[in-house]
């Protein structure tokens, strides 16, 4: 064994022995978070507008800070951006972490030297959890490869500006680097079809023992190495161990990549945002992520069915529910306040608390009033899919089709096979079932004649990633939203179309 594996270990016991004592004073650890974000924020500009320096509990902080997401706190954003110090959080965020959004171009998320530790300590200690729970270490000795944006940042007045993954590149630990893949030279390359083949080229001969990326762009990776070596990657990589993954739900895209990888490998799942890390698998196979309740954020529970309403419901840790989607709200060291991140989730477990991410409170189709969330469409499919084991996913996403050129209304599948089902028909009908049985609102539609159930348009191999390429989109953290409620998406797939 080498000395990273060797050392691993002990510091593994001491990080999860470190997580036990929040884990065991949950509410306590979120009442003293909500404390310390207090006596540094009531000093800026915001806090001093919002009255911080009287509240002195969460009652009253609800009263001072009202929920906002990005367009509606924006303002305030640009003001940081021109430099303003102290507006947000005391002086000047270290960097900005640069992400597209929905309505208001590039958006700019403050990265304070508080909040810096979030970030790195948390994928840190996802792995020496790993770690403690498996007893394996021997992976850290051998290659990691990071598949993620680029790690060149740009000024922007000052603040160091660029990807996430770019900027916590710069962080990982000295004792890491020795083994980390790509280069730094080729991570910077920006066209990602270019980089993708730069990266083969420096992996291919490694001994790799662990993946970390998005599922679908760790899935062309795969495919590129196939296409060079016609082989699995279990024959390309013997050492190959971990598979490290966040941003999508992974079972849409599980089947196909452990098809590609050949054996079965473990794999941790991740919870990380340019806002915050929020959470990570601490049991490895264990449904439910562990939310990080003592790393700078204080959490915030809106029943999902409220979020849009006047006066929603705002709860704390202690005030969740087991199998209730929430949207999740968060306040930390970075300067945000009341802020949506734009996700739900659902607590499958209290003790500890650990959860499971069901979408975007903005992703859900309702042209009809049947307010489909993703969580149901994912579910939907896969439990279709245990049917036609023949079937392999590439990708889908959803839409409603409010005009057809025929017959009723209906929701529209969009959807990339790598191996295409058998019977067509019979697996939109085993989905619509599913569906139907989720959601009641969607079930008296089609029982009252209003719609007809769902239709499975079929895309052509690699419709999404031209798709992507079209938008810029190709690579590093970028999504497919799993459903809209309008046709923008799911139109310029239809010219793709099979």
């Amino acid at each position: 064994m080498g000395i990273r594996s060797i050392l691993a270990k002990p510091f593994a016991n001491w990080v999860v022995n470190e997580q036990k004592k929040w884990m065991r004073n949950p509410a306590a650890t979120q009442a003293q978070v909500l404390e310390n974000l207090l006596v540094k924020g009531s000093n800026t500009i915001f806090g001093i507008e919002h009255g911080l320096q009287e509240v002195s509990d969460y009652e009253g902080f609800k009263k001072a800070i009202p929920v906002k997401d990005y367009e509606q706190l924006k303002p305030w954003f640009d003001r940081l951006v021109l430099a303003e110090k102290d507006l947000l959080w005391p002086g000047l965020p270290t960097y900005f972490a640069k992400t597209s959004g929905t309505t208001s171009g590039a958006k700019f998320i403050p990265i304070t030297k508080d909040s810096i530790p979030n970030h790195i300590n948390s994928a840190r200690n996802a792995l020496l959890n790993y770690v403690y729970k498996t007893g394996k270490s021997a992976f850290l000795d051998k290659k990691l490869i990071f598949l993620s944006g680029s790690p060149v940042l740009t000024q922007k007045n000052g603040i160091n500006t660029g990807r996430l993954s770019g900027i916590v590149n710069h962080h990982v630990p000295g004792y890491l680097r020795s083994n980390q893949l790509p280069s730094f030279e080729t991570n910077c390359i920006e066209d990602w079809e270019t980089k993708l083949e730069k990266i083969i080229d420096e992996t291919l001969g490694q001994h790799l023992s662990l993946i970390s990326g998005i599922p679908p762009w760790v899935q062309m990776y795969f495919d590129k190495i196939q296409e060079r070596t016609g082989k699995q990657m279990k024959d390309v990589f013997p050492d190959f161990s971990l598979f490290v993954y966040g941003g999508v739900n992974f079972e849409p895209y599980r089947k196909k990549l452990f098809d590609s990888i050949g054996k079965k490998v473990d794999s941790i799942e991740l919870f990380p945002a340019s806002e915050g890390f929020f959470a990570f698998q601490d049991i490895p196979g264990n449904e439910g992520l562990l939310l990080l309740l003592d790393s700078g954020i204080f959490y915030e529970f809106i029943p999902a069915e409220e979020f849009f309403s006047e006066n929603p419901t705002r709860l704390s840790i202690g005030q969740v529910e087991l199998d209730k989607n929430y949207a999740l709200i968060i306040n930390n060291n970075a300067g945000l306040w009341g802020y949506s991140i734009g996700d739900t989730i659902k607590f499958v477990s209290k003790n500890p608390y650990r959860i499971v991410v069901t979408g975007r409170i903005k992703h859900f189709i309702s042209a009809f009033g049947e307010h489909v969330i993703g969580e149901e469409v994912e579910k939907s499919m896969r439990e279709a899919l245990k049917f036609h084991p023949e079937v392999s996913l590439a990708e889908f996403t959803v839409a409603p089709q409010v005009t057809p050129d025929e017959g009723l209304p209906h929701h529209e599948w969009l959807v990339e096979f790598a191996v295409p089902p058998a019977n067509l028909p019979a697996l939109e009908r085993r989905i619509d079932e599913n569906l139907r049985k989720l959601n009641i609102y969607y079930d008296d539609l089609i029982r009252g004649g209003i719609l007809q159930t769902l239709q499975i348009t079929q895309l052509k191999p690699n419709a999404f990633r031209e798709y992507m390429k079209n938008e810029g989109k190709l690579g590093g953290q970028n999504k497919v939203p799993r459903l809209s409620n309008d046709r923008k998406i799911a139109d310029s797939l239809r010219a793709l179309k099979s």
